[in-house]
Order: C-alpha cells, then sequence, then structure tokens
C-alpha cells in the first residue's frame, strides 16, 4: 500500500513549524558531531526545560514524584532522560532510544609523524565507510584531551570560517590506473587514510632536527591548547567532515549534513521528550553511544547503565524497591528504537524492493525487522505491537510508512533495538529515512524530520 507524500499536508502555518525545527536541527547537527558534544548540549536543552541531575536526587535521597524530570550522565557520551508518569514504575516506560555515534575516522594514540615534508596524523576509520568517500575533503579535528593532571582539553579545528580545514589526499587521475581497476573497497586502504596537518618547517630550526615540520605542529598545540605529544596517549580525536548542514535543493525541502545517522532521530527523540509533561506511563529518552560498532563497551547499549538508573529512579519513586519491580518495569515498557533507514534513491531502484521502501517526503518510517539476508540478528517486532502505534499515529494525524532495509539477498543492517528486546519489552525500530546513508554528508526531508518528532510525541503521551 502507497503511502501519501506528506507535503500535500503542508499549508503555510504547519510548513512554518516545519521550517522552525528544521532550523533547529540543523544548528544541532552543525554544532554536535561528536557524542561528546551531543551529550553537553542535550544537558544544557534538558537543564532550560527544567530537568535535574538524577545523580544530584540520588546523593541527596530527594523522593520524585509524578511530573519530576530528571538526566542521567554517563561518563559523558551517553545521556538518559526521563519524566516521571503517574502510574507507577513497574508498569512500564515509554522508551525511545536512538544513539549519537556516527561513522567517522578517529585519530590513533601515537598518530603524529613526518613524512617527507608532511606532517600528518595516522588514524582508524570508526564504523561502516566507504573509504573513498573520505579523501579529498575538507575535514574537521574535534574531541578531547586528557591530561595527566586531570584537565580535559576540548579541541575542535576546522568549523570556524577563520579555521585552517584538514584533509587526506588522493591520488592524481594521471597516475592512478592501478588503482582505478581495484574495486571500491580495495581502492583506498585504511591504513593510508592519513591526515595532513602541516608541511612548513619550525622556524630556525637546528641542523640536526629530524623532523622540523612535526616540531611546528607540536609547537602550536602546546601554545594553543598546552598539551605535548604524550598527550595523544588520553585523545580521543575525531575526524569528521568540515563546515555545518545546510538546506538541500533548490525548493530547499531537505537537509544535507553530516551524521543525520543516527543524530536525526536523537534530536527528534530529544525535542519530543522536552515536549513531554505529566505523562501516564513514565517517558524516557535513552542516547547511546557505540552503535556503529557493536553496542558494546561502558556507553553502548549492551552497558548496564541503562538497567542501574532505572533502579536508581525507582528506587527514588518507590519506598519499597526490588529487583523484581526492575524485571516487571522493563517487562512492561514499549520502546521505539529511534533508527534511520534507507530511502529509495531512483539512481539505484535495483536495491530495494519499491512495495517494501521507505520514501522521503512519506513520513517517518517503521522496520518491523532489520537484520541481514535471513534476517539475521534481528528483534522482529510483534503484530500487536504494530497494530496498537498504528492507532496512536492516525489518532495523531503522523504521517509514516513501512519498509525493510533493501531487498532480501542484497544486504542488511542492524541497530539497539534487539538490546532493549532482551529485556523482554516491545520494541520496533523507526526513525527518518536517509540518502546518503554513512556517507560524509547524508540527505533527509524536512518533512519527514517533522513527522518523526510529532510520532514520537504522540508515543511519549500514549496512556496505554
Amino acid at each position: 500500500m502507497e503511502r501519501k507524500n506528506a507535503w500535500k499536508s503542508c499549508d503555510e502555518a504547519k510548513l512554518a513549524q516545519v521550517n522552525a525545527l528544521c532550523t533547529d536541527y540543523i544548528k544541532f547537527i552543525s554544532d554536535c558531531k561528536t557524542e561528546r558534544e551531543c551529550v553537553e548540549e542535550s544537558i544544557r536543552l534538558a537543564e532550560a526545560a527544567g530537568y535535574k541531575n538524577l545523580n544530584d536526587c540520588i546523593e541527596a535521597g530527594t523522593p520524585l514524584k509524578a511530573g519530576d524530570k530528571v538526566y542521567a550522565n554517563n561518563m559523558g557520551k551517553t545521556i538518559a532522560l526521563f519524566v516521571v508518569g503517574t502510574e507507577p514504575m513497574e508498569k512500564g516506560m515509554h522508551i525511545l532510544g536512538a544513539h549519537i555515534d556516527s561513522p567517522r575516522i578517529d585519530v590513533k594514540q601515537n598518530p603524529l609523524y613526518q613524512d617527507e615534508d608532511f606532517a600528518l596524523l595516522d588514524t582508524h576509520y570508526y564504523g561502516g565507510i566507504k573509504k573513498y568517500q573520505w579523501v579529498a575533503l575538507p575535514l574537521a579535528l574535534h574531541g578531547v584531551v586528557a591530561k595527566k593532571d586531570g584537565t580535559v582539553v576540548n579541541v575542535v579545528i576546522g568549523e570556524d570560517p577563520s579555521d585552517p580545514v584538514l584533509g587526506i589526499s588522493d591520488l592524481l587521475i594521471h597516475l592512478s590506473g592501478d588503482q582505478m581497476a581495484k574495486t571500491l573497497s580495495k581502492a583506498i586502504e585504511g591504513e593510508k587514510l592519513n591526515l595532513t596537518v602541516g608541511s612548513r618547517p619550525v622556524m630556525n630550526a637546528a641542523d640536526d632536527c629530524k623532523e622540523p615540520v612535526k616540531e611546528l605542529i607540536l609547537s602550536m598545540l602546546k601554545e594553543k591548547y598546552d598539551i605535548e605529544e604524550e598527550d595523544f596517549l588520553s585523545s580521543e580525536l575525531e575526524i569528521v567532515p568540515a563546515g555545518p548542514a545546510r538546506d538541500y535543493g533548490l525548493d530547499r525541502s531537505m537537509i544535507m549534513g553530516y551524521g543525520h545517522d543516527d543524530r536525526v532521530c536523537s534530536y527528534t527523540s530529544l525535542a519530543a521528550m522536552l515536549k513531554v509533561e505529566n505523562p501516564v506511563h513514565t517517558s524516557c529518552c535513552l542516547l547511546v553511544d557505540k552503535e556503529e560498532v557493536g553496542s558494546n563497551g561502558a556507553t553502548g547499549m549492551h552497558s548496564r547503565f541503562f538497567e542501574n538508573i532505572v533502579a536508581e529512579l525507582i528506587a527514588l519513586t518507590n519506598a519499597s524497591y526490588s529487583d523484581l519491580i526492575l524485571r516487571r518495569c522493563l517487562k512492561n515498557s514499549k520502546m521505539l528504537s529511534s533508527d534511520v533507514s534507507a530511502a529509495f534513491d531512483p539512481n539505484y531502484p535495483e536495491v530495494n524492493e519499491r512495495k517494501n521502501s521507505a520514501f522521503c517526503g512519506r513520513g517517518f518510517t517503521f522496520n518491523k525487522y532489520t537484520g541481514a539476508r535471513g534476517k539475521s540478528g534481528c528483534n522482529d517486532a510483534n503484530a500487536e505491537y504494530i497494530a496498537y502505534l498504528r492507532k496512536v499515529m492516525d489518532d495523531a494525524g503522523v504521517f509514516f510508512q513501512t519498509s525493510e532495509l533493501g531487498k532480501v539477498d542484497q544486504g542488511g543492517g542492524g541497530t539497539i533495538a534487539y538490546i532493549l528486546a532482551n529485556l523482554n519489552m516491545e520494541v520496533i525500530d523507526c526513525g527518518v529515512p536517509v540518502l546518503n546513508m554513512h556517507a560524509p554528508w547524508e540527505v533527509v526531508s524536512k518533512i519527514d524530520v517533522y513527522e518523526t518528532c510529532r510520532g514520537y510525541e504522540a508515543f511519549l503521551r500514549a496512556e496505554k
């Protein structure tokens, strides 16, 4: 069944709402290109909306009641926000779960070196990327350097118009005969994704100075950030496309930006959450790290952070906390795994089956299952849960569609959905269709961003 184009529902008032939301989103995605930046901005927005730090409540033993708003920050890379509902926690929560990490290139721990008259940083790519897309682009450096004295230095180079940009070189077409004969996956090797950061030697270098270009870079880092070469050992520096997200298309109907996967669903989840007051079921917005590399580690979805923080929340809302209440709360919860899906691309129609594809401009999309080929590794949502969500969306007048991730034998992918489903709650993937997914610059439709936010809000407000 073909779904209607959501743009056709727009009058001047609705169009103004779409543009207002997307203007805010463009600023968010332009300013927040790392997990830490996303968490910092989420905390700023949450506190402005009246949220309190849950750790402060825990330390003070402050009881929480219906309508209270709290957030929990996990190592600066994961954040959970809650609005306490009128129903007891053991009746379950309504959860929006998205990830705030995106495919990128990371700087190694011993990265800086000189080769001939260039200073370069050695790198290791993060997540599923097409390596050839990342060469000959203006790139920026974001992240932190932690020093032994406990200070943490924030680094952002390449975003301000006055900043220099960095880059990874590519082979000139005149000499690339052998390269062009390789498959796309082999044309650019991972160990050749070296970031060029300079080419000028330090002034008045001694005759025995073996790496004068590297020495100049180190002196500049020392002057601006007060960091030494050894401080790279305790750094987290990410290489991302330089520049802001922008309107895309002559009609400005789309947005081109880095990291739509999955910050477009993170932002719409957060925006929906900040609108919710006094829900029936406790509302939760969970923004996590490491999805692009398997959701492992202390800040990934496999971490016990979420269960632990829900246990703390129950303890502050229920004088008779028990592990059984926690288990009931998780079992009775409903979740939208807020993650993007592949949008149908008319340039590459052969990889999709049209009847079960997501299209830009037709609202946000539900993926009953993801996985690969024979649904390997998927979460497959129950028919009853989908029927429930259809009613929630139709009652709220939200434009939505359904899809799968390409033809059956074409490929596939996964999200954090199965991890929460392992806790025995109802979970389904749903989010914004994306063109160019995992490329340095991805594309989404503004109307889909708007309908996604409305859909998430309707879900959080649902009374059952």
